[in-house]
């Protein structure tokens, strides 16, 4: 027990001061990145301060893997460095077991990060997006153009040229129906029923109000044009939300409004690669905090010398790698050369089988 204790202190006092390190070094870059543009704007120091305030829960988010990283390096690397280890070794504790304590806060820190990311860094970090926006003019519209949705597993499928937000109206408005693809034979599967055109339409008392519409039925002898029935119109039901410019980064909204937003492009027919990887990247991300306790392990031990500077570089180094080979693996998903589950999982599936080799190799 006191081994542990000794453990815990030596690595916490180094986490610590790294963790400060580093989020105070996130926070510093994303501050001069837009030094430039504050001062154009002549934005005042109190809102500056603010909006980097607000970047810290997502600094910290950042900053806990590569901050284990070195902590836990550093620690094991110092207590080869003092031939302290060595005692251990003879009393015959073995590597794996001695750190066992690291590895099970390795996993808390983990599932405490999921928690974290969820319910505060994708809140603080959307209010910090906003405000920056904001002060440097930069204000997304929710008009949208050019807009083609799918609804009911694309049996309807809504056009219009233009969505004007504040007005909740569609410009030259197009509703095609189609038979249901699990209600209708093989041979008639998505077979066309009507269209529906109208030159605008505008939500009023929670339904879509049409001017002038024209309803063109397929009918046995042809085409016949007539006004829309009830039997149509009562089926355009879609959210005026739906038809708005609804990109958005998955990274800045919660798991729930993650699916709500991917089941949108799903059913709108959108691409949503990129959208799922970033969703499943949401999982991986904090279980890398576990993955590098791993990889400090088998790191650590390798020099007796400059253990603060060797501890650091490789920690920096390892972290580097990691970050590079999963932006080429989310980039992949993206395209959809790899599955979208792959693109976040890959490198910590690859980072775990490195983690067991070096341990394997590690002097105990």
């Amino acid at each position: 027990m006191k081994l542990v204790i000794y453990l815990y202190k030596k690595f916490f006092a180094s986490f610590l001061l790294s963790l400060l390190f580093f989020i105070l070094a996130l926070c510093l870059t994303d501050l001069f990145i837009n030094l430039w543009n504050y001062i154009s704007r002549s934005v005042p120091a109190r809102t500056i301060l603010y909006i980097l305030f607000l970047y810290v829960p997502k600094a910290l988010w950042y900053s806990v893997p590569i901050a284990v990283l070195f902590a836990t390096a550093y620690t094991l690397s110092d207590l080869y460095a003092r031939n302290e280890l060595i005692s251990v070794f003879v009393a015959g504790i073995s590597l794996l077991r001695f750190t066992f304590p690291l590895l099970v806060i390795g996993m808390l820190f983990s599932f405490a990060l999921f928690s974290f990311e969820d319910n505060v860094v994708v809140k603080t970090y959307a209010q910090k997006t906003e405000l920056q926006r904001k002060v440097l003019h930069r204000q997304q519209s929710l008009n949208n153009d050019n807009i083609v949705i799918m609804a009911e597993e694309g049996s309807i499928i809504y056009k219009a040229d233009y969505f004007d937000n504040e007005l909740k109206r569609l410009f030259n408005f197009y509703v095609i129906f189609r038979t249901n693809e699990k209600e209708a034979p093989d041979n008639e599967k998505k077979n066309f029923i009507a269209i529906i055109y109208a030159e605008s339409a505008t939500w009023k008392d929670e339904k879509w109000v049409l001017s002038n519409p024209i309803c063109y039925l397929k009918t046995p002898d042809g085409i016949k044009v007539q006004e829309p029935d009830s039997s149509l119109l009562d089926r355009i039901t879609e959210l005026p939300e739906t038809f708005r410019n609804n990109t958005i980064s998955v990274e800045e909204v919660n798991t729930k409004e993650a699916r709500e937003y991917i089941a949108y492009l799903q059913r709108s027919g959108l691409p949503s690669d990129e959208a799922r990887s970033l969703y499943h990247k949401k999982f991986a991300f904090p279980f890398i905090v576990f993955i590098v306790v791993f990889l400090a392990i088998g790191l650590s031990g390798k020099t007796r010398k400059n253990v603060l500077l060797i501890s650091l570089a490789l920690s920096i180094s390892a972290v580097v790698v990691y970050y590079v080979f999963q932006m080429l693996t989310m980039l992949m998903a993206k395209f959809g050369v790899l599955p979208a589950f792959l693109g976040p999982w890959l490198p910590v599936i690859f980072f775990i089988f490195v983690s067991v080799v070096l341990l394997h190799y590690a002097k105990t």
